[in-house]
This record gives structure tokens, C-alpha cells and sequence, in this order.
């Protein structure tokens, strides 16, 4: 598996956590070894491990939190960080997100996320698969 790759398997994992409400899965994404930062649409900045997990917490256990769906996801790579940006997917509507990686040992792990309101719609033939490779 390329390393690019690898980072799209493990975005894809961030957002399998998130549509199964699998708490731990969640927190084991997340750095324990970097900073880490969290914007959820509409809150402010979230900038401990603990405060970020604890959202994460609040969210995944909330039966009415809606459910999210991971579109067009591209990665770009940068020695051991890497950052996906996509489109998550509630009911129809749209949020642009980026996802912030950092190699630990022979795991990606996220550092920083974020989503916000976007315009833009994917097309019907974009999914959670990324498009050909970028070179570096």
C-alpha cells in the first residue's frame, strides 16, 4: 500500500468511527503524541487532546447527531504529514473538510480536523475514492 494511500485508509477509518458512534476508534485516531486541533461547523477552536475527545465524546454519543457520509476525498502528501481535504455528507447537504495526518511509526495519525459550510456539491461520480494520484 502507498503512503498516500495508507492516509486514505486511515481518513477512511476517522469517518467509519464516526458513522458507527465507536467512541474508542475515535479517540484511538487522534495523536496522543502531537498537538491536536479540532473546529466543529459553528464551535470554537478545540485545542486539547482532552477538550477534542471530549467533543468527539459528546457527538458520537448523541442518538440525534446526524449521520456522515465521506465524499471525494484527495490526500497530499508532505514527508510524514499528509492532509485529506473532502466533503462529508448530512442529509443531502454538504461540508467541506480537512483532515490533518502525522506519521507515528507505521500509523497515520490525525492532528487536525475541521468542516465548514461549502457550496459546492460532488458529483454523482465522486465518492470516498480519491482521484489518480498527485505527484509530489
Amino acid at each position: 500500500m502507498s503512503e498516500r494511500d495508507a492516509v486514505l485508509f486511515a481518513n477512511e477509518a476517522f469517518y467509519r468511527a464516526f458513522a458507527d458512534r465507536d467512541i474508542a476508534g475515535m479517540d484511538g485516531m487522534w495523536s496522543a503524541q502531537a498537538p491536536v486541533a479540532c473546529i466543529h461547523p459553528g464551535w470554537g477552536a478545540l485545542t486539547t487532546r482532552k477538550d477534542v475527545i471530549e467533543s468527539w465524546r459528546r457527538i458520537l454519543s448523541n442518538e440525534s447527531s446526524p449521520k456522515v457520509e465521506c465524499r471525494a476525498a484527495e490526500a497530499f502528501m508532505q514527508g510524514d504529514s499528509a492532509f485529506v481535504i473532502c466533503y462529508e455528507e448530512i442529509d443531502g447537504n454538504f461540508l467541506v473538510a480537512t483532515n490533518v495526518f502525522r506519521r507515528e511509526g507505521r500509523q497515520w495519525k490525525i492532528v487536525h480536523h475541521q468542516a465548514g459550510p461549502t457550496a459546492f456539491v460532488p458529483t454523482e461520480g465522486e465518492d470516498e475514492e480519491a482521484p489518480a494520484p498527485r505527484p509530489n
